[in-house]
């Protein structure tokens, strides 16, 4: 396991090349991964095909543990997991490995950590892939009482979960083996929503992919639409956990890197 340290905390990843360079000698296109909560990038991108997809295109994968998941340093207290300090571990992670700019492709709560990553530093992104998201991302978060994600984490028995979406993550997290104590402290981050401007300032290439059946996302067009160089694609049959390792999902992501996407917010029918 490869790792190095971020601000104390040390961070596990893959660093991956090719087999073979891309036709012509040129230097190899690079994509990093952030994953989704409760994953990991072992199920996240390798156990989904895209580590698989990425280097039969002749492109070097980078994906990394976020914090309190995987392999990844755990910590328990809720403003370790601020946006600002997991969006840090992405772009000191590049640092680390001497990576100027590359794609970067975030998945559910990745594509936060990609969003703010790409906001504080928009020269070093190439394209942005958001998935597993849509125009909820700019609705405020609904008002619930108490913390019913950390106490599903922390629950003794997960049949005592009534919500099945919250049961879903749950048993997901037990079936990675995640440290359930770290998670229910990552649901308890208080981020502030993003700033609209902020994402209209964004200068790159940005896909917006989701599964039409999830309802956690949204509809992704509303939110490709605040982006200037905006695309969205929605996944026909898939749920927020169905779409991440499906094929309409990889042909999306490879069409919009290759530049064959319009502008008019296409969608799989």
């Amino acid at each position: 396991m490869a790792s190095f340290s971020s601000d104390g905390v040390q961070i596990a990843y893959d660093d991956i090349s090719p087999p073979t360079r891309v036709a012509g000698g040129g230097a190899e296109r690079t994509i990093l991964l952030v994953h989704g909560f409760a994953s990991n990038r072992n199920e996240g991108w390798k156990r989904t095909g895209w580590y698989t997809a990425f280097a039969r295109r002749g492109m070097r994968v980078i994906a990394l543990d976020q914090r309190g998941h995987g392999e990844s340093g755990k910590l328990y207290e809720p403003q370790d997991y601020e946006r600002e300090r997991l969006a840090a571990d992405v772009l000191s992670l590049m640092d680390h490995l001497g990576i100027e700019s590359c794609d970067l492709f975030g998945y559910s709560m990745g594509t936060r950590t990609a969003l703010e990553a790409a906001i504080a530093a928009p020269d070093r992104f190439s394209h942005l892939i958001l998935g597993g998201v849509g125009e909820k991302l700019l609705e405020p978060s609904p008002v619930v009482a108490g913390e019913p994600m950390a106490e599903a984490m922390l629950a003794d028995d997960p049949a005592s979960i009534g919500d099945a979406m919250l049961r879903s993550f749950r048993q997901f997290a037990d079936e990675q083996g995640e440290d359930r104590k770290a998670l229910a402290a990552v649901t308890r981050v208080r981020n502030m929503p993003f700033n609209p401007d902020a994402l209209a300032a964004l200068p790159m290439p940005v896909l917006v992919v989701a599964g039409q059946g999830d309802t956690l996302a949204g509809d992704p067009q509303g939110l490709a639409r605040v982006f200037p160089k905006g695309h969205a694609v929605s996944v026909p049959g898939c749920d927020h956990f169905g779409a991440i390792p499906h094929a309409l999902t990889k042909a999306a992501v490879f069409d919009f890197l290759d530049g064959l996407l319009d502008d008019d917010f296409p969608a799989f029918e």
